[in-house]
């Protein structure tokens, strides 16, 4: 409403540290600040360009500004969303990682207006990162930590995932997920929903081979995962 009526605006960074382990949901929220800034008429066109250090470094002096200014490009007026970030910030002073950092802090700075990077990592590696360039900490203002999901949370996401699937776990098969995540250390590295996906699938495969000596199997039996593929799965 001030810039529709000619009054003067505060510039805000829009850009965003998201701390977490792997399946914690942060691609797929980077996905929904893309939408949101879309909608919002932030960003013309809110798509969403995932990368990683392998995506923007190269082997070869000079090669990696080139393909760090390609990335960011493809990603204009949408959100461009780093996986990993620390990683550029590794290595030793001639690392070419540095290199797309620099690249990078530049062209948020040319294009601030058609351009939101969200970065992504484990929380102190993030910490890190953002202390390597004086122009990260003053682009990167705001952090949004996404915690492990609790045990009912993941069994909720494995009745979700089954479903998706065309299958369902019955009582008998919860209870031994839910021994099994009770058994697993929350600590740096936990799969949370990924890990859900991981033993899903890995049972679907233990019922196949179970089921595939049934002869002439109900519907009921082609679907239900049962404990016994939970235990083989995990």
């Amino acid at each position: 409403m001030r810039r529709e009526r000619g009054l003067p605006t505060a510039p805000s960074s829009r850009h965003l540290v998201f701390t977490g382990n792997p399946g914690t949901g942060k691609t797929t929220v980077g996905r929904l600040v893309a939408d949101i800034y879309r909608s919002l008429g932030v960003l013309t066109r809110g798509h969403l360009v995932e990368t990683d250090r392998s995506g923007l470094v190269a082997g070869y002096v000079g090669q990696t500004a080139e393909r760090t200014r390609a990335v960011v490009e493809s990603a204009l007026d949408g959100v461009l969303l780093i996986d990993e970030a620390y990683a550029l910030s590794r290595g030793e002073e001639r690392d070419y990682g540095r290199e797309a950092i620099d690249t990078l802090v530049k062209m948020m700075e040319d294009h601030r207006d058609r351009l939101v990077v969200i970065v992504t990592g484990y929380p102190e590696e993030m910490s890190t990162f953002i202390q390597a360039n004086p122009g990260l900490r003053s682009r990167f203002p705001r952090t949004i930590h996404f915690p492990d999901f609790g045990t009912d949370e993941l069994t909720a996401i494995a009745h979700h995932t089954a479903a998706g699937a065309g299958y369902h776990l019955d009582d008998a098969a919860i209870t031994a997920l839910r021994e099994h995540l009770h058994t697993i250390p929350r600590d740096q590295g936990f799969g949370n929903a990924r890990l859900i996906r991981n033993i899903f699938e890995a049972a679907v495969a233990q019922h196949a081979s179970r089921i595939v000596t049934v002869s002439d199997p109900a519907d009921d039996e082609l679907s239900r995962l049962t404990d016994a593929d939970i235990r083989a799965a995990v």
